[in-house]
């Protein structure tokens, strides 16, 4: 299996995720992290745009 590949277990972990975890997770995922690498990243990214991307309070709540 690819590093990246979006295998039904990620996917339904992706999908099981509030908007604010998917956030921490793009923000905090260490290089690597095969959530947000290859195939997976790329579904991980279109889930964060259907919840409308970082919001401000998001944001400011998980801080750097």
């Amino acid at each position: 299996m690819e590093n990246g590949e979006l295998t039904p277990e990620r996917k339904t972990q992706i999908d099981a995720m509030t908007h604010r975890q998917i956030c921490s997770t793009w923000r905090f995922a260490k290089s690597g992290n095969p959530l947000v690498t290859g195939e997976t990243g790329d579904y991980l990214a279109a889930k964060l745009k259907e919840f409308g991307g970082f919001t401000s309070e998001i944001s400011k709540s998980l801080g750097w």
